[in-house]
């Protein structure tokens, strides 16, 4: 029992580490039309959002997207922008000219990108469903896109897709959920011990 918790919490741990730092870093997850124009990630997304609607101070939102800009300057091996140019940076200047429609159209990505941020940070405290469930609503609300074909833009450059890394997030963020990857080890090692009896009463009748 101790030993079965011991794996679970370690799984869920190192789950949940890999889903905040793929939410926090911005590592690029999708391709959907925005508020800024194309946003590869549920931060840029959800701060897009924010900063139109101007629910939170612009401190916020900063607070949010520096730590992506930082890690994707890095990554490139460009100059990291400064705090007071980050939001010319993502091109946040237009972005409260441009319709809500564009968001709205695409809710369940919208709604998704809100709660994998939020469940990224509260997994500082302790793993939520939130995350899951968020990454659930992207994967959703996309596939629908692509299936029917309803992207707002025809230049193909604009086109709608998604990256492995959202399944790999989904993935992380089911498994950062404590008490379902423990049921998990428990059915895995209750499979392993019928199979070690099997085997055994076999080689008994040998």
């Amino acid at each position: 029992m101790s030993s079965s918790r011991k794996r679970a919490r370690a799984i869920s741990s190192v789950a949940a580490s890999a889903f905040f730092l793929l939410i926090i870093l911005q590592v690029p997850l999708f391709r959907v039309p925005c508020r800024i124009g194309m946003c590869t990630t549920p931060m840029q997304v959800t701060a897009s959002q924010l900063f139109a609607s101007e629910l939170f101070p612009q401190s916020v939102v900063k607070a949010l997207l520096y730590p992506g800009a930082v890690a994707n300057a890095f990554m490139r091996g460009k100059t990291i922008p400064t705090y007071d140019d980050l939001l010319d940076t993502y091109n946040f200047a237009n972005s409260k000219a441009v319709s809500s429609a564009i968001d709205l159209r695409r809710i369940e990505v919208l709604a998704g990108s809100y709660l994998m941020v939020a469940g990224a940070l509260l997994s500082l405290v302790k793993p939520v469903r939130m995350s899951f469930f968020g990454a659930l609503f992207v994967i959703w609300g996309l596939a629908r896109e692509v299936m029917l074909a309803k992207t707002a833009y025809s230049n193909p450059t604009k086109s709608i897709s998604m990256y492995p890394t959202l399944f790999f997030a989904a993935v992380s963020a089911f498994a950062s959920m404590r008490k379902d990857v423990r049921k998990i080890v428990r059915m895995c090692r209750t499979g392993e011990v019928e199979m070690y009896r099997l085997k055994h009463e076999k080689a008994k009748h040998k």
